[in-house]
């Protein structure tokens, strides 16, 4: 297990008996940061996940931020999502989960024996069309997971790490592990760009080669899960062709 000395050079680190949320927080703080500082929440008052969705926190369970002041235009920010993925892919081998039960599905959730074990959000705080800072929210359930039966219909399957796994860890522990592999990634990410972050996400990917659904606020389209293009988006080879998707829920 790393120590605190091993945090990794650069990164601030703050643990917070309460609050809200740590993307709030985040927002807060950003514009009083130095560099990159890690906002972990040993209990969350008003936990969310994407689309302003309720999200479940239980004691025990892994709420974190990572502020970053990014230099990149806003669509290759965003590609930092896949980052996190592979971090927190990295972060859970590290504490002892076999790499084989880990699939990473788009666009952000890391799935643990088929269940979802974890996700991200990832939110902008600027004005205008800039992002000055970047809130990246991961969510981990390290000792508990929701029932099946308080999250929406169709969604995964909840699970946690300790139920799955058998694997115990406390939030700072988890912390220090996927901090160290978020810095390793990010150093990948920015010195040789996307291409290399893509090639290892889509060798994690969950149903790759296989028929998945993606629904949005206004559509849906089911077809075969193809690749993920350069610039992050979901490709799917329908009966009408290739089609490239943005931004969706994955359901299969």
């Amino acid at each position: 297990m790393l120590t605190k000395t091993d945090f990794p050079l650069g990164y601030g680190r703050r643990v917070l008996s309460e609050i809200d949320s740590t993307n709030a927080e985040a927002a807060r703080i950003a514009g009083t940061l130095a560099g990159p500082e890690w906002i972990l929440a040993l209990n969350q008052t008003a936990s969310r996940g994407r689309r302003g969705r309720a999200w479940h926190f239980p004691k025990g369970n892994f709420a974190a931020t990572l502020v970053l002041h990014p230099r990149e235009a806003p669509d290759v920010v965003a590609l930092r999502s896949f980052v996190a993925s592979l971090a927190l892919y990295d972060a859970l081998v590290a504490c002892g989960v076999q790499a084989q039960s880990l699939a990473l599905k788009w666009p952000n959730d890391v799935l643990l024996n088929g269940g979802k074990v974890a996700g991200i959000l990832l939110e902008s705080i600027g004005a205008g069309g800039g992002v000055s800072h970047l809130a990246i929210g991961i969510g981990v359930n390290l000792a508990d997971a929701p029932l099946a039966s308080d999250v929406e219909a169709l969604a995964m399957r909840p699970v946690s790490l300790l139920s799955e796994a058998g694997v115990a860890i406390s939030p700072e522990d988890f912390l220090d592990l996927l901090a160290s592999a978020y810095a390793r990634q990010e150093s990948q990410f920015t010195t040789y760009g996307f291409a290399a972050i893509r090639d290892a996400w889509l060798a994690r990917a969950a149903k790759l080669g296989e028929v998945i659904t993606a629904r949005t606020m206004n559509s849906e389209t089911t077809g075969t899960f193809e690749t993920v293009d350069a610039q992050g988006n979901l490709v799917l080879k329908t009966s009408e062709g290739r089609v490239a998707i943005a931004a969706a829920d994955v359901f299969f």
